[in-house]
C-alpha cells in the first residue's frame, strides 16, 4: 500500500502556464492588460484536470492577499513589481511580467497547505469575478465552488494523454505574436486593497444560477 501511495506521489504533476496577453479599453482613458492561464494536472486537489481562464494583474494581487491571510506562518513569493507604465509593445517588460506571474503560481502550487483555499480553485479554475469569488467561498451565492468550476466558460482540454499533459509547455507565451497598444494597470477606485478589479465577463456565466438583481454586487473599473 505504501508503495502505491509513494508510486502516486511521484506521478502527480501540476502545470501551469501564463501566456497570450491581450489589451482591454476599459473606457476612453483607462486600459488594463490579462492573461491566460493554462492548468494542466492528474491532481485529486483539483475538480477540473485542464482548463485556461484569463486573469490581470490586479486579480492576481488580491489572489496573494487572500493567500496570504490565509496562511500567514507561510511567507509567500512575491509578485512581479506593479508598473503604471506598463506597455505591451515592450516585449521585454511582457516576457518578464509572464514569466514573474507563471514563478508566482509554481510556487503556490507547490504548497499544499495553499491548496485548500477555495478561492485559489476559483481563481484558476472559472470565470467569476474577484467580487463573485469572494462570496460563493463564503457560501454567499446560490451556486457552490463545484458548481462554478464545474459551469465555468472557461476552455478545457479533456482528451490529452497524461504524457502530454506532463509535458506542457509555456514556450508559446514568449514565442507568440503581441498585439498592438499600450496598456496601462488601473487600480479599481474606491478599493480597500490596490489595483483590485470587477470583471464583467461572468454576467452571463451563471444566467441559471444568478441571484436576483438585488442581490447582485457590481463595482465599477
Amino acid at each position: 500500500m505504501e508503495s502505491m501511495l509513494d508510486s502516486l506521489m511521484r506521478t502527480e504533476f501540476i502545470s501551469v502556464c501564463v501566456q497570450d496577453p491581450r489589451l482591454h479599453k476599459d473606457d476612453f482613458w483607462h486600459t488594463h492588460i490579462d492573461y491566460s492561464i493554462c492548468l494542466h494536472t492528474n491532481s485529486m486537489c483539483f475538480r477540473k484536470k485542464s482548463s485556461c481562464v484569463r486573469r490581470r494583474y490586479s486579480e492576481f494581487v488580491w489572489l496573494r492577499h487572500c493567500l496570504q491571510q490565509n496562511a500567514l506562518i507561510i511567507e509567500l513569493p512575491k509578485l512581479p513589481p506593479w508598473n503604471p507604465f506598463f506597455s505591451l509593445n515592450n516585449t521585454e517588460q511582457v516576457n518578464q511580467r509572464m514569466k514573474g506571474l507563471q514563478e508566482f503560481l509554481e510556487i503556490v502550487l507547490q504548497t499544499p497547505l495553499l491548496l485548500s483555499d477555495s478561492r485559489l480553485h476559483l481563481f484558476l479554475q472559472s470565470d467569476l469575478s474577484i467580487t463573485k469569488i469572494e462570496r460563493c467561498a463564503q457560501g454567499q451565492t446560490k451556486y457552490t465552488v463545484a458548481e462554478a468550476i464545474h459551469r465555468s466558460s472557461s476552455s478545457s482540454i479533456t482528451n490529452l494523454p497524461l504524457e502530454d499533459m506532463r509535458k506542457a509547455s509555456c514556450d508559446s507565451a514568449f514565442d507568440s505574436s503581441l498585439s498592438s497598444g499600450f496598456g496601462v494597470d488601473t487600480p479599481l477606485r474606491g478599493s480597500p486593497l490596490p489595483f483590485f478589479e470587477s470583471s464583467s465577463r461572468d454576467t452571463d456565466l451563471f444566467s441559471n444560477l444568478s441571484e436576483s438583481p438585488s442581490e447582485e454586487k457590481h463595482i465599477e473599473p
